[in-house]
């Protein structure tokens, strides 16, 4: 992972599941209620038995005009959006307009304070109140837009429900209308009493006038025009360069947050590449059959974040497994992220065809450990084939690239195997600072470390001598959840057992036992691997090696949510030595095989993650300053406008 990709995951920090739509319009009511205690209060209210009817007056009177045009916009922008070709939801039009709600009250609850410490009186208040109903109008431009991906006049439509509603029961109950020359024997009689009715609200809605609506609509305008030229300058460099929109993938985003849509998915399609990809599967069965273990190991990455894309993919490969599963990382970075939830079907059926075509055999070497600059890699050969684990601890790494994943398997083959199963034990890392942050990049001395440690681990696995193979497994989900950094797959353990024969410095028969730790997380914190891989040598294993899935089910939260950064390493290495005891007492007689298939599937593509992230990264930095400097001017102009109506 790169800078600009690290950048990008940290958005992961934003995903969140709105509430349901009865819940968002419940919380606006009770906000309206308790916003319209402090702004409608009367004196009298506090001295008397009679002030808790007061109150009630005044909570009424909050849910009546801030309360109300939250709820007509809950449920009618869904409405009118679908008629105008949107694809607004309940949910997201319940929390839309609670936010705005909160605007609101948040601007007139500050304004309201600077009128009573300052000269500037109540009709500050109220020219505060136009500018929060139009800055309500441009926000709510600004989502539908994006969500719905309507052009910029037929978004201002349900846009302008809840500005529109408000300022209508603000013209009625403020009396606006008496100020107007209208009217005639049958308005007089028939409309004005409906039309005009300012001895039923407070008193201090008497201060609005006619000129306060003539603002609100200039400024809804001018915020409208605001919008529509920040889009315009921050979408250019996105169509120019990838032929995207950023209001899909904001959309997408949003869907997201708030219902947990597959719309942020529609978008990384348009931008995906067609990539083929190796799937290996390594599975462990005893002599009757039983399957004790099994690996599948796709040359892809889990991510983008959360469940979006292949975020998910070591649960979804776990649940096609008949014994204890194990998917850890590959050798591939975040251009091989799956572009939707639906290019996991490919994979697994490639899975299960590998599996369909395994030859097994029994015999199987011990453990090796081999070293070559910064990377370290264990092997363990079964028949001709090979498991091997590569890690650059206590250096820290993130992902290491496709090609050089390739290329160092490429290289175990020419050293004598017919097929390798080559993991990235992704287990050392010191999370997401800086401008390196570990990637293994094509050409980088690392890259050539691990494709040397790779051949050298081949040669001594190919000449080494073999012994009846015996295997055991144990697992655990744990209690911890992904906000703590582990996923639901937990921590899954394999041992191994060989029976050396006669030479290598053992007599024959003397047991080699090699241990295996794959934690469901994203990396490990600095020294944990270390600590846990001395527990296990210390418990008497002769090699072991920890690793991690890479899951991005734990970056909901925080984009470098790693293990050990949020559970206690004590009661993590406990567990650990726990799963082991178990997994040395499944030991049994046991036959592997191996086999490789091809997956076709659609990742994000050769270099488009980085354009990806360095435009949405442009678009959060520089989109933050340029939407800073439009709100300035915007309220500037809108000031200007205020005193030469002399609103």
């Amino acid at each position: 992972m790169t800078a600009s990709q690290s950048n990008l995951a940290g958005l992961s920090r934003f995903i969140f599941r709105a509430p349901s739509w009865s819940t968002s319009v419940a919380f606006a009511v009770l906000l309206a209620a308790v916003a319209g205690i402090g702004a409608f209060q009367r004196p009298e209210a506090a001295t008397t038995w009679r002030g808790v009817l007061f109150l009630g007056r005044d909570a009424w009177e909050g849910i009546f005009f801030i309360g109300v045009p939250t709820v007509v916009a809950s449920f009618a922008t869904t409405w009118v959006d679908h008629r105008v070709g949107g694809r607004f939801t309940h949910n997201r039009s319940s929390l839309l307009a609670l936010v705005c709600e909160l605007v609101i009250v948040a601007m007139l609850t500050v304004a309201g304070a600077v009128a009573y410490l300052t000269p500037l009186g109540q009709g500050f208040v109220f020219d505060v109140l136009v500018v929060s109903l139009a800055s309500v109008f441009a926000l709510r431009l600004l989502v539908i837009m994006a969500v719905s991906n309507s052009r910029l006049l037929v978004a201002a439509v349900p846009a302008s429900i809840q500005t529109v509603t408000a300022a209508a029961l603000l013209f009625v109950y403020s009396g606006t209308l008496l100020y107007l020359e209208v009217g005639g024997p049958l308005f007089d009689a028939i409309l004005m009493p409906y039309l005009a009715r300012p001895e039923e609200a407070p008193q201090a809605l008497s201060a609005i006038g006619p000129n306060h609506f003539l603002l609100l609509g200039a400024t809804c305008a001018l915020y409208g025009l605001a919008v529509w030229g920040f889009l315009y300058v921050v979408d250019r460099p996105w169509r120019n360069s990838m032929g995207v929109s950023v209001l899909d993938f904001l959309g997408g985003f949003i869907g997201h947050i708030a219902e947990g849509s597959r719309e942020l998915e529609d978008f990384f399609e348009q931008l995906g590449e067609e990539a083929i990809v190796p799937v290996t599967v390594l599975a462990f069965r005893t002599p009757d059959g039983e399957e004790k273990a099994r690996w599948v190991l796709p040359m892809l990455h889990p991510g983008p974040m959360g469940e979006i894309g292949g975020g998910n993919l070591p649960v979804r490969i776990a649940e096609h497994a008949e014994g204890v599963a194990f998917p850890p990382h590959a050798t591939a970075g975040h251009d091989f992220n799956l572009v939707t939830g639906r290019e996991v079907d490919p994979v697994v059926e490639a899975a299960d065809r590998a599996f369909e075509r395994l030859e097994y055999t029994n015999d199987a070497s011990r453990g090796v450990r081999v070293a070559a600059g910064e990377a370290k890699v264990l092997g363990q050969s079964f028949g001709d084939e090979a498991l091997l684990v590569s890690t650059f601890a206590p250096g820290f790494a993130d992902d290491v690239e496709y090609a050089v994943g390739l290329s160092a398997a490429s290289e175990a083959r020419a050293g004598g195997l017919r097929d390798v199963l080559l993991v990235d034990g992704h287990n050392c890392n010191d999370g997401l600072e800086g401008p390196d942050l570990g990637h293994v990049t094509p050409g980088s001395p690392r890259s050539f470390d691990l494709i040397g440690a790779s051949r050298d681990a081949a040669d001594r696995l190919a000449a080494a001598p073999t012994g009846d193979l015996h295997v055991g497994v144990a697992w655990d989900r744990t209690e911890w959840v992904p906000t703590q950094g582990v996923g639901p797959l937990g921590i899954r353990v394999m041992v191994t057992d060989v029976a050396a024969p006669e030479g290598e410095g053992v007599s024959g028969g003397e047991a080699h036992r090699t241990a295996y730790v794959l934690v469901d997380g994203n990396n490990m914190e600095p020294g944990l691997r270390d600590r846990l891989v001395d527990a296990l040598l210390a418990d008497g294993v002769d090699e072991a090696e920890v690793m991690t899935t890479d899951t991005h089910i734990v970056n909901t939260v925080d984009a470098d949510n790693q293990v050990g950064a949020a559970i206690d390493a004590d009661e993590l290495e406990a567990l650990v030595l726990d799963l082991l005891a178990e997994a040395t007492a499944d030991l049994e007689p046991a036959e592997a095989g191996m086999a490789t298939e091809r997956a076709e599937v659609t990742v994000f593509g050769n270099d488009r993650t980085e354009t990806l992230a360095s435009h949405a990264n442009a678009a959060v930095s520089m989109g933050g300053a340029l939407a800073l400097a439009v709100i300035v001017s915007s309220l500037a102009v809108s000031v200007i406008l205020f005193f030469v109506t002399g609103a």
